[in-house]
């Protein structure tokens, strides 16, 4: 049987990501001195709504693969999930990257640069190649991991010839 289709299963693994969620972002604040709706709302300015959502979907389905990669006979099918997960997370990195750069570079194309506006303009340029580049520094190393961890779960698997806890 495999994870997802074992409701117990499931639930504890839910739990387990909640967990590591609130610890996460409890790590986080403490690094960053900041307070969670600071945080909160700093990521949303960065990142934007539609990168988070798009992320943690695709993570939250590597991880559940990942985790399902348990069975000699499912692992295979398993794991092309989590690949193709990690690979739509690189793909949603890069793609934002190039969407943030984009847009820094049209603010400089319409307006025109003089010494009154110049300081506003190269704020929100910034802002925007902020976006660009934190959506690459989150997202292909975190896509390198998933599909990492799960051809080690299959290679797992794959060597003792049935399954894995």
């Amino acid at each position: 049987m495999t994870l997802l289709t074992q409701p117990k299963q499931l639930g504890r693994w839910a739990l387990a990501g909640i967990g590591s969620i609130i610890i996460m972002l409890a790590m986080a604040s403490y690094l960053t001195d900041k307070e969670l709706p600071d945080l909160l709302h700093w990521a949303q300015q960065v990142f934007g709504w539609s990168f988070a959502g798009l992320y943690t979907v695709l993570m939250v389905i590597g991880v559940l693969a990942c985790q399902a990669t348990n069975n000699h006979k499912t692992g295979a099918f398993y794991w092309e999930i989590a690949q193709q997960a990690g690979n739509g997370i690189a793909s949603l990195a890069l793609t934002f990257t190039l969407l943030g750069i984009s847009l820094g570079i049209g603010t400089l194309s319409v307006q025109p640069l003089t010494p009154d506006n110049i300081n506003s303009i190269i704020g929100e340029l910034t802002a925007r190649f902020s976006t660009a580049f934190m959506t690459t520094v989150v997202g292909l190393p975190s896509a390198t991991l998933l599909r990492a961890w799960s051809s080690i779960r299959l290679q797992a698997i794959t060597c003792k010839g049935g399954t894995q806890s």
